[in-house]
């Protein structure tokens, strides 16, 4: 996983080949800290999707933009268009089949 922000979002997400899982989360987020190892056991068990995370502090324009206000918030984008959403922690177990399909 790596990170996106404002320069390199269009290029890395909404021209993507592959659906793309954005995590968007911020440091100081405990819930962020605990969802993101369960994000990164996902994106090593499925190499068809791509998957990033966005720092909201950071890039607060692309956070307001998809509604990613309500942390951590999933985000999947398909053909460059966000198709699904979750917003908080969330098991690994009720994430990954609603993502990773």
């Amino acid at each position: 996983m790596f990170e996106v922000n404002k320069e390199n979002f269009e290029q890395v997400v909404l021209e993507s080949t592959k659906p793309v899982l954005v995590d968007f989360y911020a440091e100081w987020c405990a819930p962020c800290a605990m969802l993101a190892p369960t994000v990164e056991a996902m994106a090593e068990d499925h190499p068809e999707m791509l998957f990033v995370r966005c720092n909201v502090d950071e890039c607060l324009e692309l956070g307001f933009k998809y509604r990613a206000l309500d942390l951590p918030t999933l985000m999947l984008f398909k053909d460059g268009v966000p198709v699904k959403k979750a917003v908080g922690y969330r098991e690994r177990e009720e994430i990954e089949p609603y993502f990773c399909q």
